[in-house]
């Protein structure tokens, strides 16, 4: 199989490779400048070399699309309509190059938001809830989605990603750092729902989303269990053999974070519905058994 991954460097692109190439999948990996590979399942590919040619691309099954601006950023005006145009100009590119090519790929996983659905801390939502713009992020996943209908002629996914777990990356090793110093506590009210995945059944997913034809439209990529800021954290301190007596008032990550401060005072419950009707088998389901994985502590 030849699969195209755009973003391929960011934390979930490096595990999603290093996951394909176990499968001894062909890997292209589109970035803004070509690199040489030192892989023989590796090519690289830049955005200005296709503009001109897309004969790299031929013979691809499947494009995977992570690539866009970090939100992990103070989210200044700039940093806004950064974030917003680097998603929107990619999935134009993209949209561009499968109009180009002679044969299309089987499916296009384009990389979104559970922020999509707003938050709410009594709300579950699915796959066919209603979306609603609360905040600027949600509001830029809306227009990001609405962007990936411009890809014609194959199938589409998009991925509503929720709190992505790994230990090399994502959230999951700032979160840890107080709890290893001693210090760590619920943030803000703690009733803030996290729906998480572990970054292992994320590529699982991925794959799972390309082999099977009958999923289309969006999917939560998110494990069944969602758990509070307080449950996570009291999970985490049982698991490292610490505390979590240390509580972070709102105001404090306000003033520290901004407007991004939304990323960790609110959330929303999100459940992958399609994934377990589609009987996608979960190797971490639950919180307890992902960070005991992910911190060495089985």
């Amino acid at each position: 199989m030849k699969i195209a991954i755009a973003g391929g460097s960011g934390f979930i692109g490096r595990h999603l490779t290093k996951y394909f190439l176990q499968r001894k999948y062909s890997i292209l990996l589109i970035s803004r400048n070509r690199q040489k590979s030192d892989h023989p399942l590796i090519r690289y590919v830049s955005w200005e070399e296709l503009k001109s040619s897309v004969h790299v691309m031929e013979g691809t099954d499947a494009i995977v699309n992570l690539a866009g601006e970090t939100i992990n950023q103070r989210w200044n005006d700039a940093a806004k309509e950064r974030i917003l145009q680097s998603r929107l100009e990619t999935v134009a590119q993209l949209a561009d190059i499968v109009a180009r090519m002679n044969k299309k790929p089987q499916v296009v996983i384009n990389a979104s938001a559970v922020a999509i659905y707003g938050t709410s801390e009594r709300t579950s939502f699915v796959e066919h809830s209603d979306t609603q713009v609360t905040d600027f992020l949600s509001g830029v996943v809306e227009q990001w989605e609405r962007a990936v209908d411009q890809i014609q002629d194959t199938r589409i996914v998009k991925l509503r990603l929720g709190l992505v777990l790994g230990k090399d990356g994502g959230a999951l090793p700032r979160m840890m750092r107080p709890y290893k110093l001693g210090f760590g506590g619920r943030i803000g009210s703690g009733k803030q729902i996290y729906s998480w995945i572990h970054i292992e059944d994320l590529c699982r997913l991925v794959e799972f989303c390309i082999e099977n034809e009958d999923i289309i439209e969006q999917i939560n990529a998110t494990s069944p269990q969602p758990v509070t800021n307080d449950e996570f954290g009291r999970t985490l301190a049982k698991i490292l053999g610490t505390g979590h007596r240390f509580p972070v008032p709102a105001f404090v990550i306000k003033l520290l974070l901004g407007e991004m401060s939304t990323l960790v005072l609110e959330g929303q419950r999100v459940l992958p519905y399609l994934a377990t009707e589609y009987e996608f088998h979960y190797n971490y389901p639950t919180i307890e058994q992902a960070l005991a994985d992910l911190t060495g502590k089985k």
